[in-house]
C-alpha cells in the first residue's frame, strides 16, 4: 500500500501528517538538549562536592596514611571520573544526536517543501488547463445560438413575401457564415476536451501518485532515523558503562580494603612517646625526720612526670604552641620515639636529594666528556657554572646528612656509629654511597626513577588531547612510569617512545 493510490486526494492530510514528523524530530531535539543539560549539572555538582570534601595541606596528608582516611579520598577521585562520564554523555548525546538530527531536519524540511510545491504546481497547472476548456465550451455554447438565431432568421426572411431576393440571399450568407463559425468552436471545444481529459488523468493517475509516493520515501525514512535516534539515546550511556562500573568497583574496592588494625598500629607508632610510665611514688616517713639528700630527691618529681603532655587538654597545648619557640633543628623538643622518626625522614629526604644531585653531576660530566670528544656538538666550558653548582650543592648535601646521622646515633645511643660515620665522611667517602649501604631501602626507588615500575594493558582506547596526555588504543601494552598518586592519572610509556599521561580506569595491571 502507498500513498499514491490510496490517498491520492487527501493533500492536506499528508501535509499535516509529514508537518507533525517534522515537529517530532524537533522535540526530541529540544528532549535530548534539556537532557544533557541535566546530565552536565549533574556532573558539575558532583565534582563540586568531591572538590568540597577532598583533603588538602600536610595534616590532611599525614591523616591519610590510615587507610580509612585513604580510602575516602580514593572514593572522593572515583565520584571525580564517574562525573566525568556522566559529562561525556552529555558531549557525545549533544554530537551525535542533537547536532546530526539539526542538520537532518533542515534537508527534510526542504524536501518536504519541495514536494509540496510540486503538487501545488501541478494543480495549477490543471485547473489553468480547466479554464481553458471552460472558456472554449462557453465560446461553442454562444457561437452556436447565435447561428441558430442567423438560421431562423434567414428562413423568415426567405418566407417574407415582401422581401427581396437580395435581402433573403444576404440573410442565408450569413447564417451560413455563422454556422461556420460555430463548427470551429465546436471542434476547438472538442480538442481542448481531450487535451484536459488527457492532463486530468496523468494528474491523478500519475504526477500527483509520484508526488506523495516521493513524501511517504520522505516520511518513512524521517522515521527510521527518529529510530536510530532513539537507539542512540540508549546506547551512547551504554558505552560508557564500563568505566562507571570501572568507577563503582573502585569505590567499593576503597571500602574492603580498610584494615582497621593496620590503623590502630600507624597510630600507635605516629604517637608513642617511648616514656617509661611514671614510678611509684614512694612513702616518706616523717617520724624518722626529714634526710636533706632524701627530701631533695622526694620533692621533686622525676623528669618524666613533667612530660605527660598527652594528658593535657587539646586546646591548653594548642595555646602553649604559640607562644612556644621554633622547634629544635636536630627534633630534641620531641619525645625519643617521635625524634628519631623526624631524624630518619629528614636522612631520607637528604638522601633522595643527594642522589638526584649525584646523577645530575654524573650526567654533566658525561656530556663534558662528549663535548671534548666532539667539539662540534658543543662548548665544554659552556657547562662549568652547572657543574660547579652541582658539586657545592653535593657539598652541602653531604654536610646536611653527616648532621642528621650524627643526631639519629645520638637518639638511639649509637654513639660508636656516629663516630664511624664522622670518620667516614672526613676520609673522604661519599656520603650518598654510605648512606645507601644504611639505608638499602631507598636503593630500588632511585633504581625506579629511569625505569617502568610495572605493566599494564589499555581496556579502552583513550585520546589524549590536553598538555601532558598522550593517546592509547585498546588493548595495547604500556609501560607504567609513574603509578597513580590518588588524581586518577598515571603517567606511561608507549612501544614506540611517546611518554604521557592518562586515565588510570582506562588500563588494567599486569600481574
Amino acid at each position: 500500500m502507498d500513498w499514491g493510490t490510496d490517498l491520492w486526494d487527501q493533500y492536506d492530510h499528508i501535509d499535516k501528517h509529514t508537518q507533525s514528523g517534522i515537529d517530532l524530530v524537533e522535540r526530541y531535539i529540544k528532549f535530548v538538549k534539556e537532557r544533557t543539560e541535566i546530565e552536565q549539572g549533574y556532573a558539575k555538582q558532583l565534582r563540586n562536592l568531591t572538590k568540597k570534601y577532598a583533603k588538602r595541606g600536610s595534616k590532611e596528608e599525614q591523616d591519610c596514611r590510615f587507610s580509612n582516611h585513604a580510602s575516602f579520598q580514593e572514593i572522593l577521585n572515583e565520584l571525580n571520573d564517574y562525573a566525568g562520564q556522566r559529562e561525556l554523555i552529555a558531549e557525545n548525546m549533544i554530537t551525535a544526536i542533537c547536532v546530526e538530527l539539526t542538520k537532518y531536519l533542515q534537508d527534510l524540511k526542504q524536501e518536504r517543501k519541495t514536494h509540496l510545491s510540486d503538487a501545488k504546481k501541478a494543480q495549477q497547472n490543471l485547473e489553468s488547463s480547466f479554464k481553458q476548456l471552460e472558456s472554449t465550451k462557453k465560446r461553442f455554447a454562444k457561437e452556436w445560438a447565435e447561428a441558430e438565431k442567423a438560421t431562423q432568421q434567414a428562413e423568415k426572411i426567405e418566407n417574407d413575401l415582401n422581401a427581396t431576393r437580395l435581402d433573403a440571399e444576404k440573410a442565408k450568407q450569413h447564417a451560413h457564415s455563422r454556422t461556420h463559425t460555430a463548427e470551429e468552436c465546436r471542434s476547438d471545444y472538442a480538442a481542448q476536451l481531450q487535451k484536459y481529459n488527457k492532463e486530468q488523468n496523468f494528474f491523478y493517475y500519475s504526477e500527483i501518485p509520484q508526488i506523495f509516493n516521493k513524501m511517504q520515501d520522505m516520511d518513512e525514512r524521517r522515521i527510521r532515523r527518529m529510530a536510530e535516534g532513539y537507539c542512540q539515546f540508549s546506547d551512547i550511556e551504554k558505552k560508557v558503562l564500563p568505566i562507571i562500573s570501572k568507577c563503582l568497583e573502585g569505590i567499593s574496592a576503597a571500602g574492603v580494603k580498610i584494615d582497621e588494625k593496620k590503623d590502630s598500629i600507624l597510630f600507635i607508632e605516629q604517637h608513642k612517646s617511648g616514656f617509661e610510665r611514671p614510678a611509684d611514688v614512694e612513702f616518706e616517713d616523717y617520724t624518722q625526720g626529714i634526710k636533706p639528700a632524701t627530701s631533695d630527691s622526694s620533692l621533686n618529681p622525676p623528669k618524666v612526670r613533667a612530660k605527660l603532655w598527652p594528658f593535657s587538654k587539646k586546646h591548653k597545648i594548642s595555646h602553649a604552641e604559640k607562644h612556644t619557640p621554633p622547634a629544635a633543628e636536630d627534633f630534641s623538643h620531641l619525645p625519643p620515639e617521635q625524634r628519631k622518626k623526624r631524624l630518619q625522614g629528614k636522612i631520607d629526604d637528604i638522601t633522595k636529594d643527594l642522589q638526584k644531585a649525584q646523577d645530575q653531576s654524573d650526567a654533566l660530566e658525561k656530556m663534558k666528556g662528549v663535548y671534548e670528544q666532539n667539539p662540534q656538538m658543543g662548548d665544554p666550558s659552556s657547562l662549568e657554572p652547572q657543574i660547579t653548582e652541582t658539586a657545592q650543592n653535593i657539598g652541602r648535601l653531604r654536610g646536611e646528612l653527616a648532621k642528621y646521622e650524627t643526631w639519629l646515633a645520638e637518639a638511639v645511643g649509637g654513639d660508636e656509629s656516629s663516630n664511624t660515620i664522622n670518620n667516614n665522611t672526613q676520609h673522604g667517602i661519599v656520603a650518598a654511597d654510605q648512606s645507601q649501604n644504611i639505608y638499602t631501602d631507598f636503593e630500588d626507588e632511585f633504581d625506579d626513577i629511569e625505569t617502568p615500575v610495572g605493566q599494564c594493558t589499555a581496556l579502552y582506547t583513550f585520546e589524549g588531547n590536553s598538555e601532558g596526555t598522550i593517546s592509547i588504543t585498546e588493548g595495547e601494552l604500556l609501560s607504567i612510569m609513574e603509578e597513580d598518586k590518588g588524581d586518577g592519572w598515571m603517567r606511561v610509556l608507549r612501544a614506540g617512545g611517546e611518554e604521557g599521561y592518562i586515565p588510570s580506569s582506562y588500563v588494567k595491571l599486569s600481574p
